[in-house]
């Protein structure tokens, strides 16, 4: 019996990397960009035969600015806002989305998002209660927070590109950021995320927010022992910037951490062996001149899917 292991698809993270990563020429028959669709078949395509998992799951943005987050801290997300109320992704890549999760469904992948939520919370939730191990697939550092050693939670990492990617485990997260492994929320709660609209705390850095989350663990502690008037552990000046602080540090930990307890759908997360419904996934491989990326797909499944069905 093969051991479970699952995939977790941050989605959009993957169609805006194919997007900006393959060019717009790549086209339909009748002309028309989806070069982010190929690009994101060929991505799922080289993890399924790299990471060879058990299961999938392409988590996608039912709100990708849940007015919960907005309401807490007004400024989440707020630059990505356009002048009609959405997001600002780009026509030519919207177009697609509907054509990708019309390609998924009917190759039989499983693909959630929850009213409300964002992906990584529906990442955050399947990662949590996951029976065996876990690879998370993003090019957004804020999943490192879900990165466990015990689990195994692992967060395969795309700034490099998908070819390139490298699982992260709780050492790398320690190596690269100097704090313990499972605190990279905190950390960048303290530090800020321009890309995320979180101002962070003025004056506070990486090395000050490593320093006070490798002392305290907690941005509550962190407050606590600030409100104090203990130095112990501070860094010089950093308590001043706390406390002046303490509006966004009561409000930012709750926008910032990811939802693991989020009540999702009954699903089927297994590979599928073969298409689900191939009659419309031949006409959607027609109409948008997706077969060559369609072919390699359905063999990495066919091929992943056997050797699970092998006996040992």
């Amino acid at each position: 019996m093969v051991a479970d292991r699952l995939l977790l698809l941050d989605t959009p993270s993957l169609y805006f990397r194919a997007f900006y990563g393959v060019p717009e020429s790549v086209t339909a028959p009748d002309g028309t960009p989806v070069n982010a669709v190929r690009g994101l078949l060929d991505f799922i395509a080289r993890l399924v035969r790299d990471r060879q998992p058990t299961h999938l799951v392409a988590a996608m943005d039912a709100d990708w600015r849940p007015a919960w987050r907005v309401e807490v801290l007004p400024s989440y997300k707020l630059h990505r806002v356009a002048a009609d109320g959405g997001d600002q992704t780009p026509d030519s890549l919207a177009t697609q989305v509907p054509v990708i999760e019309q390609v998924l469904d009917a190759v039989g992948l499983c693909r959630m998002g929850v009213a409300g939520f964002e992906a990584d919370d529906v990442i955050g939730t399947l990662a949590t209660t996951a029976r065996g191990a876990v690879d998370v697939v993003t090019g957004d550092r804020d999943l490192f927070q879900l990165v466990r050693d015990d689990k195994p939670v692992r967060v395969v990492y795309t700034a490099k590109g998908v070819g390139q990617a490298q699982p992260w485990d709780e050492a790398a997260v320690t190596a690269k950021y100097g704090i313990p492994g499972r605190s990279y929320a905190e950390f960048a709660t303290l530090r800020g995320d321009p890309s995320d609209g979180l101002p962070g705390v003025a004056g506070v850095g990486d090395k000050t927010a490593a320093a006070l989350v490798t002392r305290f663990g907690t941005v509550d502690r962190i407050l606590e022992a600030a409100r104090s008037g203990d130095d112990d552990g501070f860094p010089s000046g950093a308590r001043g910037k706390v406390l002046a602080a303490v509006d966004y540090l009561q409000k930012a930990p709750v926008v910032v951490r990811v939802a693991c307890d989020i009540d999702l759908p009954t699903h089927d997360d297994r590979i599928p062996a073969t298409p689900r419904h191939p009659e419309e996934l031949l006409a959607l491989s027609d109409r948008w001149g997706l077969e060559s990326a369609l072919n390699r797909l359905l063999a990495a499944l066919a091929t992943t899917g056997a050797a699970q069905r092998t006996p040992e």
